[in-house]
């Protein structure tokens, strides 16, 4: 009995010591991405883009600059603009779950003073309750080079490319990047607005249309509703007849009204000034002075 548990124990302790020289388990970490899109790395921690970018478009010597990327390392992280593609962001750290992501995919311009004043990157990684968006500014340099990125608020990024491309002074102008075609609409248009057969607003909403024509902006449709910043939400006219007709139809709804409360003898405020439609009233002739003829001297009455 004794010499089998001897036995036993002799077989637990060669187990226990393994074979001779054997080498001690080393625990491999899972390769560092760098931020990269890593084969290694799970396919759900890989970049995926929402959408594809949209169409190159802008000034014809910009459309060099596509397919081509920039980079600039600032503190921790990597940032990658490229042109008329996406903006991207990698950490550069050796943490197995180094954040890399897309700050903004090719959308539209930004249009300024009839000037390309930036490039708007959006529909990026999820921020939050929103999607990260950049914009990048173009400005004169001696290279193609990404020289500053920023963020100005929150998931929003501002990047700053150097380039020689637009150092001359209308390198950035809309109109002579047109067709001309569309260039024929954009006279037209101009030349309403100086007839005064438009306003102001309508020119505004004609001057986007062909931008987006031009596929210089993205269509209301596709990017929800457009409203200037700061202006207020309400209608709007885009030439000065349909606003005379909405006025006469609110200075008759404004009769009517008034006339129903009087049936019923309910008393109202009167305005206080005089109302727009005593404004745009034409005057009688009884109530302005009679018309000299041109060569009349002023004289009126006899002098004899």
């Amino acid at each position: 009995m004794a010499a089998k548990a001897a036995y036993v124990l002799l077989l637990l302790g060669l187990a226990a010591r393994g074979p001779a020289g054997a080498a001690k388990m080393k625990v491999v970490e899972e390769p560092n991405t760098f931020g990269m899109n890593n084969l290694f790395v799970p396919q759900s921690s890989r970049l995926q883009p929402r959408r594809e970018p949209a169409p190159v478009s802008g000034p014809e010597h910009l459309f060099r600059l596509a397919g081509k990327c920039f980079s600039l390392v600032e503190s921790m992280y990597k940032y990658e603009f490229c042109p008329f593609h996406n903006v991207t962001q990698h950490e550069q750290t050796f943490r197995w779950n180094a954040y890399s992501g897309i700050l903004g995919i090719w959308q539209e311009w930004e249009i300024t003073n009839n000037t390309f004043a930036g490039m708007w990157m959006k529909d990026g990684d999820s921020c939050r309750s929103r999607s990260r968006q950049s914009k990048v500014e173009l400005t004169c340099g001696k290279s193609n080079r990404l020289a500053h990125v920023s963020e100005p608020s929150t998931c929003v990024y501002s990047l700053t490319f150097e380039t020689p491309l637009v150092c001359h002074p209308h390198s950035l102008l809309v109109y002579p990047a047109l067709p001309e075609a569309l260039q024929q609409r954009w006279d037209q248009v101009e030349q309403d607005l100086a007839d005064e057969l438009i306003t102001p607003q309508g020119y505004e909403k004609l001057l986007r249309a062909i931008f987006e024509d031009a596929g210089y902006l993205m269509t209301p449709g596709e990017n929800g509703p457009v409203l200037q910043e700061g202006a207020p939400a309400g209608l709007g006219f885009e030439t000065l007849e349909t606003c005379r007709k909405a006025h006469a139809e609110l200075s008759k709804e404004v009769k009517r009204l008034r006339s129903l409360l009087a049936q019923h003898g309910i008393r109202h405020a009167k305005p206080t000034g005089t109302s727009s439609s005593e404004h745009l009233a034409h005057d009688t002739p009884t109530d302005r002075p009679p018309v000299q003829p041109r060569g009349d001297p002023g004289l009126r009455g006899s002098f004899l």
